[in-house]
C-alpha cells in the first residue's frame, strides 16, 4: 500500500469520511456519490459499480487489499465501469436501495456490498465479498453481456426495479379506535409467545449465532415483562444481560460493547465498537438496573460512559462513530492477551484476577485469551473479605492496570465521523443513566452533546447528517430527524427547559413536511431526493426503524401538546405494521413498545406556578411516578393563566383534554392516580 500512496490518488481524497479516505490511494478511479452521477454515466454509456462499506468492516478491508489495491483488477474496473465508493453510515439511503436489490437477487446481504447498475442506477447484479479472480471474472462477464445483449439486461433491471419499489411500499390498514385498542393486548401476548420459542434459555439472546445484541428488543421485553408480571420474559432478559455483560462481547477492562458475537456464548466478538450500540446499551442497562438492582449493571454503565468520554468524545461535545476490529491487520489483536502477560502486569492482584476473569479453556481463542467475567460480586466479596466499596476499587484497579498496558499497543483505526442520529441516541442513553443513577455528570454530558448536535446540524432551515467537517453537506435522513426529536424529548424530561421540547415540535413539523407520503408512514429520504426509489424503513434492527421512532415521537409529542392528529397518525402507523409485528416480534420491538403505550391510560402531570421547574424535576426523579408524562406550564395549552395561583405551585393531573383539581404536593398525586 505504501507504493500506492505515492503512485495513486483518486477523487476520494476530497472527502471527510475515513472509510472513503481509506480508498483515496487505490489504483481504482473511485468517485463519491453525486447528484450528477447518472447523467455522466448515461453520457458515457457505462455501467456503474457501487461499492458500499464502512470503516470498521473487516471484510471490506480484506476485499480492498485483495482487489481494490491490485492494479490488474483496477484496470478492469476503470476501463468498463464508473466506480463509486459509498460509506453506508454517511449514506444509508444508497445502502438501503442496493442492499434491497442484492437481497432480492441473492436472498442474502452484508458488507462489503457490491452492486452493478445500468447508467440510470437500476441494479443488474450484486453480491458481498468476492475473491480477486472471481471478481475479475464477474466484471468481464457483466460488461460483455451488457454490450452483446443490452435489451435483455435492461428487461431484467426493469423487473428487479419493480421488486425494489414493491418492497418499499407499506400500505395503511386502518382500524377503528375501539377495535385496535381491544386487540392490541392480544396481539402483544401472541407476539411474545411466538418470540419466546426462539429464546436461548442457557446463554440468553436468540437461539442462533451470530448473536446481535439488539438493545431495543430487550427494552421492550423488559417493559412487557414488568407490566404483565411475566417471569419467563423477565428471566430471559436478566439472563441475556448477565451473559452479555460477562462475555467477550463486552470490553471487560475498557468498557463498551463490540458489534456482535460470532458464537452462542457471547464469547468471541466481531471486535469493532460502534457508537449506536453503546448508546442504546447504556440506556438498556440503566433501565434494567431499576428492576434488577444489580451492581454489575451499574458498574457496566459507568465504565461504558467513561469509555465514551476517554476514547469517543470530541472537544465540542460530539461523539465519534466507531473503532475498527483490526489493528496491525489482525482482527482483535488490540483486545486479546497472553496469560503470562497478565501475570506480569497485575503481580499481587493476579490472584484476585483469577476469580474475576475466566482464564480457563473457555476463554481461549486462537492462542490468546479473550477476557470474560467469571464470578459475581457476591462471590468475590465473600472470598476476599471485601465491602462493596472495596470491591469496586479492586475491580477498578485491575482494569486500570490492564487498560494502561493496552494503551501502549497499536490502536485500531478510529472512524471520526460524527453523525446526527448516532449522537442523538447517545443523548438518550446518557439521559436515562442520569435519571436512574441521579448522576449530574451524565446529565451535563448529555446536555453538551445535544447542544453540539443542534449547533452543528442545523443550518439555513435544514438538518444535516454528517457533522465531521467544517461545513455539513449531507442532508439529514428520517433516521436523523427521528432520533434527534427523541433526544430533545428525553433531555426535556430531565431538565424541563422548554426550548428542547419546542425544538422537538419544530423538527417534527419540518419532518412531516419533508418526508411524508400518501400513507401515514414516512419515507427515509426527503421529497427532493434524486435516488431511483424512495424507501420506507419499518423493520427494527440494531437501530430501531426510523418510522417506529417517529411513531413513538408522534405519540409523546401528541400528549405534551394535545395534538390529536399526531396521536392518531402514530396509531395509524402502528396499524400499518401490525401483522408483521405479531409474527416477527424481534423485528418490530420498537413498534411493540408503542403498542404497549396504546394499551394503557396515559397520565400527564402539568405543573404550573413560580417553582414549576423545581417541582417538575423532583417529580421526574421520583421512582414512584414512573410512566407519568411531566410537563411544565409553558408547554401546555390546557392550563390557562387564570388557573395559575399567585405564590403557589400547582400540579394538575390531565387526561383526554381535561384536568382534575390541582394539588400542591407530590404525595397528593396518588389520590388522583388511584381514582
Amino acid at each position: 500500500m505504501k507504493e500506492n500512496i505515492e503512485k495513486y490518488t483518486n477523487d476520494l481524497i476530497h472527502e471527510s469520511s475515513p472509510y472513503l479516505l481509506q480508498h483515496a490511494h487505490n489504483p481504482v478511479n473511485w468517485i463519491a456519490w453525486s447528484d450528477d452521477l447518472f447523467e455522466n454515466a448515461k453520457s458515457e454509456d457505462k455501467l456503474i459499480l457501487v461499492s458500499v462499506g464502512y470503516s470498521a468492516c473487516h471484510w471490506c478491508h480484506v476485499m480492498e487489499h485483495e482487489s481494490f489495491e491490485d492494479e490488474e483488477v483496477a484496470a478492469i474496473m476503470n476501463k468498463f465501469f464508473i466506480c463509486v465508493k459509498v460509506d453506508r453510515e454517511e449514506r444509508p439511503d444508497i445502502d438501503q436501495v442496493y442492499m434491497t436489490a442484492v437481497q432480492l437477487m441473492t436472498q442474502q446481504g452484508g458488507w462489503p456490498l457490491n452492486c452493478i447498475t445500468l447508467p440510470d442506477g437500476r441494479a443488474i447484479y450484486g453480491g458481498t465479498y468476492f475473491q480477486k479472480e472471481q471478481w475479475m471474472q464477474v466484471l468481464k462477464s457483466l460488461e460483455a453481456t451488457y454490450r452483446q445483449d443490452k435489451d435483455k439486461v435492461i428487461e431484467y433491471a426493469e423487473k428487479l426495479h419493480e421488486g425494489i419499489v414493491t418492497s418499499s411500499i407499506v400500505r395503511d390498514n386502518f382500524l377503528s379506535e375501539n377495535e385496535s385498542t381491544q386487540s392490541l393486548n392480544a396481539d402483544l401476548q401472541e407476539l411474545v409467545q411466538r418470540w419466546a420459542k426462539n429464546f436461548d434459555s442457557v446463554e440468553g439472546g436468540p437461539s442462533r449465532a451470530p448473536k446481535f445484541m439488539l438493545p431495543n428488543n430487550y427494552s421492550f421485553l423488559l417493559k412487557y415483562g414488568k407490566e404483565n408480571n411475566n417471569d419467563k420474559v423477565l428471566n430471559h432478559v436478566k439472563l441475556t444481560l448477565d451473559k452479555m455483560a460477562r462475555g467477550g462481547i463486552y470490553d471487560q477492562i475498557g468498557g463498551g460493547f463490540s458489534r456482535y458475537s460470532v458464537d452462542m456464548l457471547w464469547k468471541v466478538p466481531h471486535f469493532e465498537k460502534m457508537l449506536y450500540d453503546n448508546a442504546q446499551l447504556i440506556q438498556l442497562y440503566s433501565e434494567a438496573y431499576e428492576f434488577f438492582p444489580n451492581r454489575e449493571f451499574k458498574f457496566l454503565v459507568y465504565q461504558t460512559i467513561s469509555w465514551l468520554q476517554k476514547e469517543m468524545l470530541r472537544k465540542d461535545g460530539l461523539f465519534y462513530s466507531a473503532y475498527d476490529a483490526d489493528s496491525e491487520g489482525v482482527e482483535g489483536k488490540f483486545y486479546v492477551w497472553k496469560l503470562a502477560e497478565i501475570k506480569t502486569i497485575l503481580q499481587e492482584d493476579f490472584e484476585f484476577a483469577t476469580e474475576y476473569f475466566d482464564f480457563s479453556q473457555k476463554a481461549q481463542w486462537e492462542g490468546n485469551i479473550i477476557l470474560l467475567r467469571k464470578n459475581n460480586d457476591g462471590f468475590l466479596k465473600q472470598k476476599f473479605g471485601l465491602t462493596d466499596d472495596e470491591l469496586t476499587l479492586k475491580i477498578a484497579k485491575v482494569c486500570e492496570l490492564l487498560y494502561n498496558e493496552r494503551k501502549t499497543r497499536i490502536w485500531p483505526g478510529l472512524d471520526n465521523k460524527c453523525l446526527t442520529s448516532w449522537n442523538a441516541m447517545t443523548v438518550c442513553g446518557l439521559v436515562h443513566a442520569a435519571q436512574v443513577f441521579e448522576e449530574e455528570e451524565f446529565k451535563l454530558l448529555a446536555r453538551k452533546n445535544l447542544r453540539a448536535i443542534l449547533a452543528k446540524a442545523k443550518k439555513d432551515g435544514n438538518l444535516f447528517r454528517n457533522l465531521t467537517g467544517e461545513e455539513p453537506k449531507i442532508h439529514a435522513f428520517l433516521e436523523d430527524y427521528a432520533h434527534l426529536i427523541q433526544a430533545c424529548i428525553a433531555y426535556y424530561s430531565i431538565d424541563f427547559e422548554i426550548e428542547y421540547l419546542l425544538e422537538a415540535k419544530n423538527l417534527m413539523e419540518s419532518c412531516i413536511d419533508k418526508f411524508s407520503g400518501d400513507e401515514s408512514l414516512f419515507y427515509f429520504t426527503e421529497k427532493s431526493t434524486k435516488m431511483i426509489v424512495r424507501q420506507m424503513e419499518v423493520h427494527d434492527n440494531v437501530i430501531p426503524a426510523s418510522n417506529s421512532v417517529m411513531a413513538n415521537n408522534l405519540y409523546v409529542l401528541g400528549q405534551y401538546f394535545e395534538l390529536e392528529d399526531w396521536r392518531n397518525r402514530a396509531k395509524n402507523m402502528l396499524q400499518s405494521v401490525k401483522v408483521g409485528m405479531v409474527q416477527y416480534g424481534s423485528s418490530y420491538s420498537n413498534w411493540a413498545m408503542l403498542a404497549l403505550n396504546f394499551t394503557q391510560t396515559t397520565h400527564k402531570a402539568v405543573i404550573v406556578g413560580e417553582n414549576h421547574l423545581e417541582l417538575a424535576r423532583s417529580l421526574a426523579q421520583n421512582k414512584n411516578y414512573k410512566g407519568l408524562i411531566v410537563s411544565g406550564n409553558e408547554a401546555n395549552a390546557l392550563i390557562s393563566k387564570d388557573k395559575i395561583a399567585a405564590n403557589k405551585t400547582l400540579i394538575y393531573l390531565c387526561d383526554d383534554k381535561s384536568c382534575k383539581a390541582p394539588v400542591e404536593s407530590l404525595e397528593e398525586i396518588n389520590i388522583h392516580l388511584d381514582n
